[in-house]
This record gives C-alpha cells, structure tokens and sequence, in this order.
C-alpha cells in the first residue's frame, strides 16, 4: 500500500466518510428489514384470502341431498392445477378420498401448514391449507407456498446486491470526497510548513466555492498578511532605527569624545555635558513613543475604553494649541455645531494624543500664515475628526509611507522630530477601529479620522 493511501486511510475526512457510509447502511439495512417483514406479513394475507375465497366458491356448489356438484368442482380445480400450486381434498366423513388430489387426514378445521408428498411436487412442499365441513363430507384447500418464498428469495437478493452497491458506492464516493478534502487539508498544512520556515508570502489556495475550508482559508490567509505586513514592518523600524538613530548616536559619541579629550586638558565640558543630555533624551524620547506605538498595537489598553463624547477632547486641544500656533505666527480654529454630542468608545487619553500629534504635524511642517482647522462632524454611524490646514501638504505617492514608524519625508528631515507621531496616530486609530483619510486641499492636506459611532444625541431645538 503506498504512503498516500495509507495517509488517506488515516484521515479524518476518510474516517468521517466511513462512518457516515456505515450509519447509512445501518438505516438502509433496518429500513429494509421492516419493508420485508412488512411485504411478507401481506403476501400471507393475501394468500389466506386467496384460499379462502377459493373454499368458500368451492363449498357454495354444494347443495343439500347432492353431493355430485361439490364432488364435480374439486375435481375440475384439481386438474387445471397441474403445476400442483394449489391442492384440493375431498373426503367423507370415514376419510375416504371423494374427490381432489390428495385426502387430508389429520388437519384441523381452519388454517394450517403441511408438507405435502405428492406426485410431480418436490419432497417438502410447503403448503398453506384451510380445512372445513360441507355437509358431511371435509373439504380442504391448499396453496403451495413456492411462489411466495421465490417473490420473498427475488426480494432479499435484490436488497442484498443493492446492499452491495451502495456500500461500494458509499465507500469509494467516501473515499473520493475524502481525497479531495484531504488535498485542501494538505494545502493548508504545507502552507502552514512554509510559513514556520519564513516563507510568510505563502497563502493557502482557495476554490472559491464558499464552503467552511474556503472561509477558514480566507481567514488564515487575513492572518498571514497582518502577520507578513508587521513583520515586514518590524523589519522597516529595523532598518529605520539602525538608520535614523546612527547619527544622533555618532554625535553623542563625538560629544563625548570632544568632553574626555577637554577633561584631560582641564577645560570646561559643560557645553558638551548639556548637548549630550539633550541627544540622549532625543533618543529616550524616540524608544519611548516606540515602545508606547507597540503597547498600542498590542491592545494593552483597551480594558479602559468608555463611551465618550469626542467634543470635548476636541475642544480641549483646540484651546491648548491656539496660543501655540498663534505664537509660530500660525493660526488654529476649532469648529463644533453646539449642543451636538458624538459618542464614541474609546480612551480619551489616548484620543487626546492622537489629536495632539496631528496638529502637532500640522504646526511643525507648515510654514507660518497657515490656517489650521480642526472640527468633529457626524453621518453614515461614524463620528469624523477632521484637521486640516492650507500648507505644503504630502505628496499623493507618499501619504502611505508617512504612517511607518521613522518614515520621515525628504523636506522634512531638517525639522525636529523622530518620524513616530503619525505612526502612533495610526496605531491609535486602528485600536479604536479607525480609519484615517488623507486629501489633497489644493493647498493643503486634510487628515479625516472615522470613528464608529456608539450614539449621536443631537439637543432639541425650539421652533416659534
């Protein structure tokens, strides 16, 4: 036997088919057996209407003081039964045979079974007899058993070979649909193989037909490409980290250097002393908002989320940034329709940071005279934040990038900043189930954040 059927043989597919071909011979066979025992228990009462019918038609020539037309019918039934089917007696009341083609002796009146030995009849004919009393004399009719027993023989066979058949078929169609689903199942399991190996571009093949492996599948395959998607991302912050942070690094290790090359010399490393602690809090600040982006990511803080109006913590921000953006020669506006409330559920801590980082984007990278707006409108069970602002705005081929962790566009490398704020904006919106919209204002970049709306209370409103 070779390997791919004994593994067939093994599976669960093959094993589940054999139990279902099993089960459903089991009713097959039960059906069956009720269906027989339900035919034979009609043929006999068909014969026993038979037999009576015919010893009543029989017994109905007999007339009072004349036997000779009784004597006369049995004689006729008995010759044109000459396959000897049905028997006829006749006798008196001493047992003499009269008529037919055998004399009963020793049958009760009514119905009852015998062997016959006749002439031309094999030994042991099984007949079914009725017995009774016509005037004087015993009249008995008998039908043989045979063609009964044969329609029983042809039935039995018949359901045996369908028996036969249906167990051939249900264990190859098993067998087929067991193979077939085994393949699937080794899709996934090789998928899975390559996948353990680092071939995280491995998706499992779908048919397309709908069914439960295909939707497992297409979930499997969601999970390979959020697990390919971070991993690759964890291999972007790799390469950013060793990046972005080699020159900060390098000049923390030449102020360093230049302070011990002065303490030799006994002159005053103070400068060197305050530039070093302001790289290394550069540097601290950027694992900082790295390991608070993977804390994020990781739903760490879901366990405090609330259902809670968006208004305010708009408000808040708006109140705080004003004077800032007004000292940067830059002007901030916080638009909400009052008495509108849109609920969300969420952190509110979180959610003040998130909006803190954009319009913290917005100050450092557009230049002054820019016109910031930040407003909260509603519609289609989302809750929008918007900020916008007529500056220089993000190139439509890198809005994408701007949101990996690092990623800093090319004008933008000259300003301060670690290249992690909208990072951490994205992670924020995606562990409120969020999504965040990027548009061209011409002039301009508008940033549209989507919340699921828990309930929007909209105040009354009075009519004169």
């Amino acid at each position: 036997m070779s390997e791919a059927r004994s593994r067939l043989l093994r599976s669960t597919p093959f094993r589940l088919a054999l139990t279902f071909a099993f089960l459903f011979l089991l009713a097959f066979i039960l059906s069956g057996a009720v269906v027989y025992q339900l035919m034979s228990a009609s043929l006999a009462r068909q014969l026993d209407q038979s037999i009576k019918e015919t010893y009543s038609l029989i017994a109905a020539t007999h007339a009072e003081s004349d036997e000779e037309d009784l004597v006369s019918t049995v004689r006729d039934h008995a010759q044109f039964s000459q396959d000897k089917d049905e028997i006829f007696s006749l006798t008196d009341r001493n047992g003499n045979r009269l008529a037919g083609d055998f004399a009963a002796a020793g049958l009760p009146d009514g119905f009852s079974m015998f062997a016959a030995d006749l002439p031309g009849v094999p030994a042991g004919t099984e007949y079914r007899a009725y017995s009774g009393t016509v005037g004087d004399n015993n009249l008995t009719v008998a039908f043989s058993l045979s063609e009964t027993e044969d329609l029983e023989r042809i039935v039995l066979m018949s359901f045996g070979w369908a028996t036969l058949f249906i167990t051939v078929l249900a264990i190859g169609g098993g067998a087929v649909l067991a193979s077939r689903v085994q393949r699937r199942l080794d899709g996934i399991a090789s998928t899975m193989v390559d996948v353990s190996h680092g071939r995280l571009d491995a998706r499992i093949p779908l048919i397309g037909n709908g069914d439960d492996i295909d939707a497992v599948s297409a979930q499997v395959n969601a999970a390979l490409e959020r697990l390919s998607a971070l991993v690759d991302g964890m291999r972007e912050v790799s390469a950013n980290i060793a990046h972005d942070l080699k020159t900060p690094l390098n000049r923390l290790q030449m102020i360093l250097e230049s302070a011990a090359d002065k303490t030799v010399s006994g002159e005053d490393v103070s400068t060197e002393l305050i530039d070093a602690r302001a790289e290394s809090q550069q540097i601290n600040s950027t694992f900082d908002a790295l390991l608070r982006i993977a804390q994020i990511e990781a739903g760490a803080r879901k366990a405090r989320f609330v259902d809670l109006d968006v208004g305010p913590v708009v408000e808040t921000i708006g109140e705080v940034y004003a004077d800032v953006a007004e000292d940067d020669g830059k002007s901030l506006s916080t638009t909400i329709v009052p008495g509108t409330k849109w609920y969300v559920h969420g952190d509110r801590d979180l959610l003040m940071q998130m909006l803190a980082n954009l319009v913290e984007n917005a100050l450092r990278h557009c230049p002054p005279g820019t016109a910031i707006e930040l407003s909260v409108t509603g519609g289609g069970g989302h809750v929008l934040i918007h900020v916008r602002d007529n500056g220089p705005g993000i190139p439509a081929e890198e809005r994408e990038k701007v949101f990996r962790r690092l990623y800093r566009l090319d004008a933008s490398r000259t300003t301060p900043g670690s290249g992690l704020g909208l990072s951490l904006v994205k992670a924020v919106a995606d562990l409120h189930g969020a999504e965040i919209t990027l548009e061209d204002r011409n002039p301009g970049l508008g940033v549209t954040v989507s919340f699921p709306a828990v309930r929007a209370r909209e105040a009354p409103t009075s009519s004169f």
